[in-house]
């Protein structure tokens, strides 16, 4: 098979979490455009119309499915939708999440836990239920986050203590469902990008940050987009279990 041919996601059936903004949307357009169709899940359905109807201009098919990740069911009902809809899944891109900047002796426990529930336990739920449907050759990309790895210069207790739960569930489910189930689970760990997260920064902070980052610059959604597809395609047909850095250098410096 040519190279370029193990990226072809051509008929795939492709759950992206998230989907209603930012990050998710990217991820949503980019995997249309790579020929798959789209079930989007997300808490804001007015928001997941529009990225419908983007998936929808690029030709593929696109099923709405307002979800709450906290809820397992909830969750569980975003697979029944697909498999009803398409009759099968195969790529979870499992991005839904929140961050809070809270110094840690003002947080909250519901701050703390509202993060937690949302980040991981939602990635789990969302996981669980793919797993229990998918077939061998399917791929769940987890969205962790460089803060699962190192700091970034905010309070970020709960928000790095949820992506490094992501990075060690990513591995986890990677043993347990590799050779018994034949699904691949990998996780990208983004640097800093442009959404809705860092549109609440405070002035200055990302230009603060560039340095840190070996290619002086912000990452662009369809870079991220575009590691996502690679693992979930053929392509990384030999790569589990993985945390992967879209971060522009960030976490060597």
């Amino acid at each position: 098979m040519p190279v370029l041919d193990l990226f072809d996601m051509k008929d795939k059936v492709v759950v992206v979490t998230g989907a209603s903004s930012g990050l998710g949307v990217a991820f949503a357009k980019g995997f249309a455009e790579a020929g798959a169709d789209i079930v989007l899940a997300a808490r804001r359905a007015d928001k997941l119309a529009d990225t419908a109807a983007m998936v929808e201009a690029l030709g593929r098919k696109a099923l709405v499915v307002p979800t709450d990740v906290v809820d397992p069911e909830q969750c569980q009902r975003v697979i029944d939708a697909a498999m009803e809809t398409f009759g099968h899944v195969d790529v979870l891109i499992n991005n839904a999440g929140v961050g809070t900047a809270v110094p840690a002796t003002r947080e909250t426990p519901d701050q703390f836990r509202s993060v937690i529930d949302i980040n991981l336990n939602g990635s789990y739920w969302m996981a669980q239920a793919c797993g229990r449907v998918m077939q061998p050759g399917s791929a769940i990309v987890n969205i962790a986050s460089v803060l699962g790895i190192t700091t970034a210069g905010l309070p970020q207790a709960a928000y790095a203590s949820s992506k490094a739960g992501v990075i060690g569930l990513t591995r986890d489910l990677a043993q347990q469902w590799g050779t018994r189930k034949g699904i691949r689970v990998n996780a990208i760990a983004p640097g800093f990008f442009a959404s809705e997260m860092t549109d609440g920064y405070q002035d200055g902070y990302l230009e603060s940050q560039l340095p840190r980052v070996l290619l002086g610059r912000t990452g662009q959604g369809e870079e991220l987009a575009a590691t996502a597809i690679w693992l979930a395609s053929p392509a990384a047909g030999y790569v589990t279990g993985q945390t992967v850095p879209v971060d522009g250098g960030l976490t060597v410096t």
